[in-house]
């Protein structure tokens, strides 16, 4: 007993979390006109559809993983597999939008940024939903009749395994292979943007060198204060720690260095997010949907609880979304502070 009050506990937080971080993600977005940009509204519809897995989905699946029986009938398990379905499906495939809108921006931006509308962002939201629609919609049509039976479990009919095939490959191994490729390409083409860009940036200040200079402690007049600025280069080609006659030493390094490492930095970051993305989107969605095509066909494989456990951590993919594309972007943050000072300290 108490496990499964712990257990309602955990899930319940997590369904809790996930709606509250969308919908500040939705709040943020709708407050702040800097981020109304036909980009960010894909991640805000992204944010309400997971907000819908959260509202629709996870507090039902939450009474049915804790007590395993179905008792709200037919109807509402017709109405909550298709949402499950649909909205799950809508998810993943929001982020194959995102990534194609990021891909398009990267290796054609200045086409793209002309054709890069709220409409044409609206057309791409609705093809997901039209194909998320179509993976959902065929187990209600061949759904048994069950009148005469008491329902006691509400599950996919995996019985049809071209349909099974059909919906996995639809939902999630078509749309992770468009992911890695587009995410490919995209760091590819950065990465050699940034390396295009760093050598022309640093031309203007590849003849100068970046001095600064600081009063030895044990020198005369040694409580001035320290100093630095750009000087031409000096006869000096060892850039280093030079100790001057009157006790100051000279720090001298290549502005040209310096550039790089800017750029490698940035790079970094740039490989550090897109590992993010894609590691939490397969690492939360891949044993259930690998776990999904074995149990097809080896109906002895099926173990509930493990089903429940490969079907919430999919589920945490909706809580990890918002925070992976809002946090990393920095106008999110100031956004989402400005706003969480506003709700504080007003009367």
């Amino acid at each position: 007993m108490n496990y499964k009050i712990h257990l309602a506990g955990l899930l319940s937080a997590i369904t809790l979390g996930t709606t509250l971080s969308n919908a500040f993600v939705i709040t943020v977005i709708s407050r702040s006109r800097k981020l109304q940009t036909p980009a960010n509204f894909l991640i805000a519809s992204l944010a309400f559809t997971d907000l819908l897995v959260s509202v629709l989905v996870m507090p039902i699946c939450v009474l049915y993983t804790v007590t395993h029986t179905w008792s709200l009938g037919q109807v509402v398990c017709d109405l909550w597999l298709s949402s499950d379905i649909t909205c799950c499906t809508a998810s993943i495939l929001h982020l194959c939008v995102i990534a194609l809108d990021r891909y398009w921006a990267v290796t054609d931006a200045v086409e793209y940024s002309a054709r890069r509308t709220r409409s044409r962002a609206a057309g791409m939201v609705a093809g997901a939903w039209l194909i998320a629609v179509s993976i959902s919609l065929p187990p209600l049509l061949w759904r048994r009749e069950r009148a005469e039976e008491e329902l006691t479990s509400c599950t996919v009919n995996t019985d049809h395994i071209f349909y099974t095939i059909y919906s996995t490959c639809g939902a999630f191994y078509v749309p992770t292979l468009l992911l890695l490729a587009l995410y490919g390409r995209i760091y590819a083409e950065a990465r050699k943007v940034i390396l295009k860009q760093s050598p022309r940036k640093a031309t203007g200040a590849a003849g100068k060198r970046l001095t600064s200079a600081r009063l030895l402690t044990d020198s005369p007049g040694s409580a001035g204060s320290a100093s630095s600025s750009w000087r031409p280069d000096h006869p000096s080609s060892d850039p280093g720690s030079l100790a001057g006659e009157r006790g100051v030493e000279v720090t001298v390094s290549d502005a040209l260095l310096e550039k790089k490492r800017v750029s490698a930095a940035r790079e970094r970051r740039a490989t550090r997010t897109l590992g993010i993305i894609l590691g939490a989107y397969i690492g939360c969605w891949l044993p259930f949907f690998i776990y999904t095509l074995v149990v097809a066909t080896c109906d002895a494989c099926f173990y509930p609880e493990l089903f429940d456990f490969f079907n919430w951590l999919g589920y945490l993919n909706s809580l990890i979304n918002p925070v992976i594309y809002t946090m990393s972007n920095e106008d999110f943050k100031k956004a989402f502070h400005r706003l969480m000072r506003f709700r504080c300290c007003r009367p």
